[in-house]
């Protein structure tokens, strides 16, 4: 009974597309009449001229001493610029301030002590007083002002040329505002 009804099927399929459909093809040639293709051509290929690549007058950027600061023994050399730091100053003074970036000091508080004003610094979980003329940070940082809200610092900082220049940076007055609850 299955075979007779799958037959049945397959051969009423089979009348149902012996048509032309010529309706159907003659609408695809009405509807194609007016249709054109219109790819755009491929730009012209130049032919490759190399380029010469001379890079002898250039700074090299993976020569350590552009990356590392200039070590003591090249510091006389006249290379640096004006703003150049001692080196040897640093180690003398040996300050725990100036062994940590800028970013991770806190300001935490403000003295005045004889008129002269003084800033409390929190690294970690030591606290220290620094007045205008000490140093922090890695980079040289030498207090230059201390207001009740900060304190502003001028750092020594080197380029890719080897080159020292200033920048001006402050250390904020950090308040416990918003642990108050």
């Amino acid at each position: 009974m299955k075979r007779l009804f799958l037959i049945a099927m397959c051969g009423a399929l089979a009348a149902c597309s012996g048509g032309d459909h010529e309706d159907l093809k003659q609408w695809m040639e009405e509807s194609a009449k007016d249709m054109r293709g219109n790819i755009p051509k491929l730009p012209e290929v130049l032919p490759y001229q190399p380029v010469p690549y001379d890079v002898e007058a250039l700074l090299d950027p993976f020569k350590p001493s552009k990356i590392e600061p200039e070590s003591k023994s090249r510091q006389g050399g006249g290379k640096g610029g004006a703003f150049q730091p001692d080196f040897e100053a640093r180690e003398l003074r040996n300050s725990l301030l100036e062994k940590y970036p800028v970013e991770s000091l806190k300001m935490i508080g403000y003295l005045n002590v004889n008129k002269q004003p003084l800033a409390v610094i929190q690294v970690e979980d030591k606290v220290k007083q620094v007045k205008v003329g000490d140093y922090i940070g890695l980079d040289f940082g030498m207090v230059t002002k201390i207001t009740d809200k900060d304190v502003e610092l001028r750092e020594l900082i080197q380029d890719s040329a080897g080159d020292w220049s200033e920048r001006k940076s402050s250390l904020f007055l950090q308040s416990k505002e918003g642990s108050k609850k």
